[in-house]
């Protein structure tokens, strides 16, 4: 091979190297993206604790994110096992953070889903607990 081969290669290369991490960046911000707005999980126009969970529940959807994160890990482990990074520190945190962000959104829901189901019997337990009011009058 000849050294403007060489060259060549390694030029095209390094232009690989930046393009799959141009790729792990864009999915990155496609997930964060994603993700519900802290204000929809903060804020609530609800009437009652039954409406205030599924309102929640609804807005505890990390929708594309997942698809976007799993994207960005593919690309960033081609390129981290290629050697292709010069630098993958910061990627590697953000996937980390991105995950995180994931799992406690997910951990949300799950446990908005059990009082969704707890609090209406709960509030059934209450009306039936405590004596009779027909029987308060004798």
């Amino acid at each position: 091979m000849s050294q403007a081969t060489l060259g060549d290669d390694d030029e095209l290369f390094g232009e690989a190297a930046n393009e799959m991490r141009e790729d792990v960046e864009a999915s990155l911000e496609k997930a964060w993206t994603a993700l519900p707005d802290d204000d929809d999980i903060w804020e609530t126009d609800a009437d009652n604790v039954l409406g205030v969970l599924n309102g929640l529940n609804s807005a505890l959807d990390a929708g594309d994110a997942e698809a976007h994160l799993r994207d960005a890990k593919k690309w960033f482990t081609m390129g981290k096992r290629a050697d292709a990074f010069e630098d993958a520190d910061d990627l590697e945190a953000e996937i980390a953070d991105l995950e995180t962000a994931i799992e406690d959104i997910a951990a949300a829901g799950e446990q908005v889903g059990v009082l969704t189901s707890t609090i209406p019997a709960l509030r059934g337990t209450l009306e039936e607990a405590g004596p009779d009011e027909s029987d308060a009058g004798e």
